[in-house]
């Protein structure tokens, strides 16, 4: 594997650089820079590589300068965490990993690549600053792969452009032979009663998705914009003992038993033995979303998260609850109501119904 340093993470690392390759497979060659997500900030922290054969990206954050020592280790580690993540066929990740061989250094001649990684890491930068406060330590070695969903290359013509992702895994699948998907996967039923209907998705999911993930399919499917805390709730019935898995709060005593830390979590762990369990979003207005587990799959083909079908538009955020949300509802489906245009104002784009796009059936991609 060949990976090629900009000046600043050369000299960072002090390693010795071997000549270009001309003759590599592009797919086994990467440009790598490292960065800085925070402006108030001096210290790098921030590691980007871009792959030359498909664009894709793969990025680690935190990397300081005591880290750069195990960078080869790193860099592999990262690549394939960043496909597994991705749900992309663990057969094919090893088969890849294996043909990318060692890694050695050489210094970035290429202006293409040298943009690219720069815009990569400009894009995971605003990622970052969405998902983390930047105060907590943390390392996380798969912050690059939502990037990989946006379109590249199309500065010249619209038509050139196509999904780094969607690049990597048709290149993965020639060079490999082996099919793309090959996973145990969840089909569920994730139902919110607003008593005045139900707003429902039916998705599919990988069997080992993080419930972190999985607040981020459910964010996306109902529209939701992540502004409130959450957690998850399972119902032993033989033991009548509730499991609320969250993330750390202050007001969860930390000694007990049915608090559950939700970090490193994956659905497999309690499903399908628990058929059911309770996503609840914004515990002010408390919408519980009950979720039904409908099959098992246990040779999933195809990309996931997948939205296979979708009904019942989801109210808009801090309305106050199902009742506040049956009254607004009231409201909106009423123009000569007198409090028709505050709401229709205060609302801005929601609608009663959802749109075609909506509905349609697609890859959840977060």
């Amino acid at each position: 594997m060949q990976i090629a340093l900009t000046g600043k993470l050369a000299k960072a690392m002090g390693v010795e650089l071997e000549p270009v390759n001309d003759e590599q497979n592009p797919l086994f060659t990467w440009t790598a820079n490292w960065t800085t997500v925070w402006d108030n900030r001096r210290a790098e922290d921030l590691l980007v590589l871009v792959n030359h054969a498909t664009r894709f990206t793969v990025a680690v954050y935190q990397v300081k300068r005591k880290d750069l020592k195990g960078m080869p280790e790193m860099i592999k580690q990262a690549i394939a965490n960043t496909l597994l993540y991705m749900n992309i066929n663990p057969e094919i990740v090893e088969e890849y990993m294996s043909l990318c061989g060692d890694v050695t250094f050489t210094r970035n001649s290429n202006r293409k690549a040298a943009a690219w990684v720069t815009r990569a890491g400009l894009d995971t930068s605003v990622y970052i600053g969405h998902e983390y406060n930047g105060i907590a330590k943390m390392f996380r070695d798969t912050v690059g792969a939502s990037i990989n969903y946006g379109l590249v290359n199309y500065s010249g013509k619209f038509d050139d452009g196509f999904m780094p992702y969607e690049k990597m895994v048709t290149a993965l699948t020639e060079l490999t032979g082996k099919q793309a998907y090959k996973y145990r996967a969840f089909e569920l039923m994730v139902t919110l009663d607003l008593d005045v209907y139900q707003a429902e998705r039916r998705i599919i999911v990988p069997a080992g998705l993080e419930f972190t993930r999985l607040h981020e399919v459910l964010q996306s499917v109902f529209g939701w914009r992540n502004y409130h805390l959450y957690d998850f709730t399972f119902f032993d019935e033989k033991s009548e003992r509730t499991t609320v898995l969250t993330e750390p709060l202050d007001e969860y005593w930390p000694g007990d038993e049915e608090i559950v830390l939700i970090e490193g979590r994956v659905l497999a762990d309690f499903m399908p033995e628990h058929g059911t369990m309770v996503y609840t979003y914004d515990l002010g207005d408390n919408w519980e979303h009950e979720i039904e587990l409908l099959r098992v799959i246990e040779n999933y083909d195809q990309e996931s998260p997948y939205l296979l079908e979708a009904s019942g538009q989801t109210p808009p955020e801090d309305v106050g609850g199902v009742g506040g949300f049956v009254e607004f509802r009231e409201i909106m489906l009423n123009p000569d109501h007198p409090d028709y245009e505050t709401m229709k104002e205060w609302a801005r784009f929601w609608s009663p119904e959802l749109q075609d796009w909506e509905m349609r059936p697609r890859a959840i991609r977060v």
